[in-house]
């Protein structure tokens, strides 16, 4: 009986926990599954996401390929589709960067800045995507003569990139003649190229016929 009177205390004691806890609780647990169900699916929903994209962004390049030369329009349709229906992910990025490349092939630099100017919003900067976004940007301005705010485009660059940024300074300062200067930029580009890489020969032609110049233009001057 004793512990049959014990057994019967822990359940009244349990009814009364319950009716004093037993809702806030219920509401707890509710959540907590709620919770934890509602991050299953979004983050499943994320991978779907990444995966169409992922596959829409393979469509775009083979159309694109497909249609390499030719005046076809269903590789920047994808691409318009692209960065319309993935615009937070970096394959909508990658979009942007393609259709400016077509931009400029076709002699459209306005519309080659629109683009890379989306790309440059989008991505996070400093990244990769960044990096080559503003060293095309910077191009395409030049192209249009903006020179100034072209090189200002140029002044950081990641690690990956400083011999790329500095062989862009280069080539607008020599279009803008100032040779002594772009000879510094080359040279920056040179030093900048991994250890034991060569010398592109473009970039060699370049420290070679500005040095000349540079020299002869020193004896004159003196």
């Amino acid at each position: 009986m004793e512990s049959y009177r014990t057994e019967e205390e822990q359940v009244e004691a349990l009814k009364r926990w319950w009716k004093e806890n037993g809702r806030s609780t219920m509401i707890g647990v509710v959540l907590a599954l709620g919770l934890g169900f509602g991050w299953q699916a979004w983050q499943k929903n994320q991978e779907i996401a990444a995966q169409n994209a992922s596959n829409l962004y393979q469509q775009m390049l083979q159309a694109l390929s497909a249609e390499e030369g030719q005046s076809g329009t269903m590789g920047r349709q994808i691409a318009t589709e692209l960065k319309d229906t993935h615009r937070g992910t970096v394959y909508a990025q990658f979009a942007a960067l393609h259709l400016a490349r077509l931009a400029v092939n076709e002699g459209q630099p306005q519309l080659a800045e629109q683009e890379l100017r989306w790309a440059l919003a989008m991505a996070d900067a400093g990244d990769d995507v960044h990096q080559v976004a503003q060293l095309r940007l910077a191009r395409v301005l030049a192209a249009q003569d903006k020179e100034e705010e072209a090189l200002s485009l140029l002044q950081g660059a990641s690690t990956d990139f400083v011999a790329s940024y500095a062989l862009a300074r280069g080539d607008i300062l020599l279009a803008q003649g100032r040779e002594a200067d772009a000879l510094v930029a080359y040279e920056s580009a040179a030093a900048a190229l991994e250890e034991g890489a060569p010398v592109p020969q473009t970039l060699q032609d370049k420290l070679e016929y500005l040095g000349a110049r540079v020299d002869i233009a020193a004896v004159e001057a003196s």
